[in-house]
């Protein structure tokens, strides 16, 4: 691609729109707290950017012996406290949806999560009307890092692959837009930069990323 060349934009939600993984992972905290566990970071870590069925099976293979079904319930029914941290969007987020918006850049949106969530969340954001495709885990046979639904995304916007961004910042779904032929921008908000390395691009956070984008 030469500079400029690129025609859409695909964002994944947590974490990259909306910093709501902190929340989460008070959430899962509280989980292993409440039954006597030393939390297990780095399986928390590997939640980001995966949907829930696919969560119940790192759950099944990380704690061997406890009911992950059981765990998915109490986390989710812990997310929901006021006492945990409020969502709020990401440095740049709101700016640069809007920004390319005003553009006429095609955009979507691809998460791992619901629709109900998904869409609550982007009017909170004050930005649902900015997406034109929204993919969400409801929508795919197979989640992140499968490129099922940044495929499905580029497809519905009418761009080749090739000619769309995808933004991203969890390695599941680095993975997952690299899979689908996109050149991928990583904001390394909930991951180091390290994890983040197959990305074509790293950057703290949106507010280090101005449109039009050259690769």
């Amino acid at each position: 691609m030469t500079g400029g060349s690129f025609r859409a934009a695909v964002f994944d939600l947590d974490g990259t729109l909306v910093d709501s993984e902190s929340r989460s992972d008070a959430a899962w905290h509280r989980v292993f707290e409440a039954r006597g566990m030393a939390s297990d970071d780095a399986l928390i870590r590997s939640f980001v950017g995966r949907r829930g069925t696919d969560v119940l099976a790192l759950l099944a293979d990380g704690l061997p012996g406890h009911d992950p079904a059981v765990l998915w319930a109490e986390a989710s029914a812990q997310i929901h406290d006021p006492g945990l941290p409020p969502l709020a969007p990401m440095p740049g987020a709101v700016d640069l949806v809007r920004d390319l918006g005003r553009r006429g850049v095609p955009l979507g949106l691809v998460t791992s999560a619901g629709r109900r969530y998904a869409e609550r969340t982007l009017t909170q954001l004050g930005l649902r009307g900015a997406f034109a495709v929204v993919v969400t885990a409801e929508d795919v046979e197979v989640g992140k890092p499968d490129p099922e639904g940044f495929a499905r995304a580029c497809r519905s916007l009418g761009v080749e692959a090739v000619a769309c961004v995808g933004f991203e910042d969890a390695p599941a779904g680095v993975a997952a837009v690299k899979a689908a032929g996109m050149y991928c921008v990583a904001v390394a908000t909930t991951h180091e930069p390290a994890d983040l390395s197959a990305a074509d691009r790293v950057v703290a956070d949106l507010t280090a990323v101005s449109w039009p984008l050259s690769p």
